[in-house]
């Protein structure tokens, strides 16, 4: 009899790990859509938070920045938070504090606090966002996770694009007289929804052996990532003084410096905050090596478009964010159908995707050239429908396949890396890019600024399409 009970024992299954159901998918997602829809929902807001607030030109792009740069520089340390102390805490956390900090946006007095109202919501956005990749991935297997994964694409890159949509019709609208403080608003009640069905629906998950926080390697990728993006976002307002250049000149050293130390603790056992190890994965080296230039002209497109349809285009902000409403629908469209076609064609698709966007930039092209200044929703239509289309068979599925192969037990870690280095890219796409632009159109004219930016944007989706072919054929 009791050899009985011990064959029992031996036999007996270890508990399922946590499963997330629909409606805890959606309320991951409604949260992945928010801090990218911050990003991108200032844009159309700029020129009203200017007349509003008295604020300098190098003032308000601190308001971009300052979200961005926190936001960039604390999303793998938020990764490895959500491994240590639990997924689903971080994420509640996160997104109170993310709620906070969004009304300390919309009640800002001044154009500087602002400023820190905007870095205090990027520190937010870190906190939660990491902890909805590392969820997906530690809570779905098979073919739920596939259809997780290539939803959260599709919210990401739907969002960046209908934030700048929503940003124009807030602003507009004027409820209640707020004007662009309405941007921020909206975040509060749509946060004060997400945290009820977070409690209810979003399992809690961790790592089970959590590492402690690496602190060097966190100073240093600060550090490293502050002395990129700062000069690069504010050189140009504040004319291009010393301090940035020699920011710019410490860079090197300092992202040298992280990579020994992280190199050196990966090589000891330990996991350091960006585990030199993960890059061994093909599928995540060769995927985020895409993701920077994807990224880079994603965001450099929406900065430049607002500015050249509401400066130099004339269009009010409503105009202007709808404008764009092609390209949103052709992204959801297109994204829709993005599951059947890799499991069909692999990721020749994403390549495919690289060509259709770059028809649709050239089309922008030449609408820009033959209508400027009537351009608007008519004229960017077809270019605008086509450039989504093409993004959408991109941009999802390179992020499912970057993370197809991370293990569950480090998904905070690489969640963390791939979102770091999509919002890196965003800042530097409005800072290559913008400057760029701003720099031409008082030099050649909007219209020629306009052509050039989407020119260059051009050449960077020919280097997806070709770094796109050395992706891994499948994705797992």
């Amino acid at each position: 009899m009791s050899e009985t009970v011990v064959s029992t024992r031996a036999v007996r299954p270890t508990a399922a790990p946590p499963a997330l159901g629909g409606l805890g998918l959606f309320t991951v997602l409604l949260a992945a859509a928010l801090p990218l829809i911050d990003f991108f929902i200032v844009n159309v807001a700029l020129p009203t938070i200017r007349t509003d607030l008295a604020a300098s030109e190098a003032v308000l792009e601190l308001v971009v920045a300052g979200y961005g740069v926190a936001y960039a520089v604390l999303l793998v340390l938020g990764g490895r938070l959500g491994d240590l102390f639990g997924r689903r805490r971080m994420f509640l956390g996160g997104m109170a504090a993310f709620g906070v900090t969004s009304l300390a946006c919309g009640l800002a007095p001044n154009a500087w606090s602002l400023v820190a109202a905007r870095g205090a919501q990027g520190a937010a956005a870190a906190a939660m966002l990491p902890q909805v990749l590392a969820t997906i991935q530690a809570t779905t297997r098979g073919a739920h996770r596939a259809r997780a994964m290539s939803l959260y694409g599709a919210t990401a890159g739907l969002a960046m694009v209908a934030g700048q949509i929503l940003g124009g019709v807030l602003v507009a609208a004027d409820i209640a007289g707020t004007g662009w403080r309405a941007v921020f608003l909206v975040n509060v009640p749509v946060v004060v929804a997400g945290l009820l069905l977070a409690v209810r629906f979003v399992p809690e998950t961790r790592s089970a052996h959590p590492e402690p926080v690496d602190g060097p390697g966190t100073v240093l990728l600060a550090v490293s990532l502050l002395t990129l993006l700062a000069p690069l976002t504010e050189g140009r307002a504040a004319g291009w003084p010393l301090w940035t250049w020699l920011s710019l000149a410490v860079f090197p050293f300092t992202a040298g410096a992280f990579w020994a130390v992280e190199r050196r603790a990966d090589r000891a056992g330990r996991t350091p905050l960006v585990p030199p190890s993960l890059l061994a994965l093909a599928s995540l080296r060769r995927g985020l090596l895409l993701i920077v230039p994807f990224s880079i002209g994603f965001s450099g497109f929406m900065f430049v478009i607002a500015l050249a349809l509401q400066q130099g285009a004339g269009l009010s902000p409503v105009p202007a964010g709808l404008a764009l409403a092609p390209m949103a629908v052709a992204f959801l469209l297109t994204s829709l159908a993005g599951p059947r076609l890799i499991a069909r064609y692999g990721t020749r698709v994403v390549t495919a995707g690289a060509v259709v966007q770059g028809v649709g930039i050239l089309l922008l092209v030449l609408a820009a050239w033959r209508d400027w200044p009537h351009v608007g929703l008519v004229s960017m239509l077809p270019g605008a429908a086509v450039a989504g289309a093409g993004q959408a068979l991109q941009l999802p599925n390179v992020m499912r396949l970057v993370l197809s192969e991370v293990p569950p037990a480090r998904a905070g870690v690489g969640s963390g890396v791939m979102v770091t280095t999509q919002q890196s890219a965003l800042a530097l796409g409005v800072a290559t890019l913008g400057t760029l632009f701003l720099t031409l159109v008082p030099r050649v004219g909007m219209r020629e600024a306009l052509v050039v930016a989407l020119l260059v944007q051009l050449a960077g989706i020919v280097l997806t399409g070709l770094l796109s072919l050395r992706l891994p054929r499948e994705i797992g």
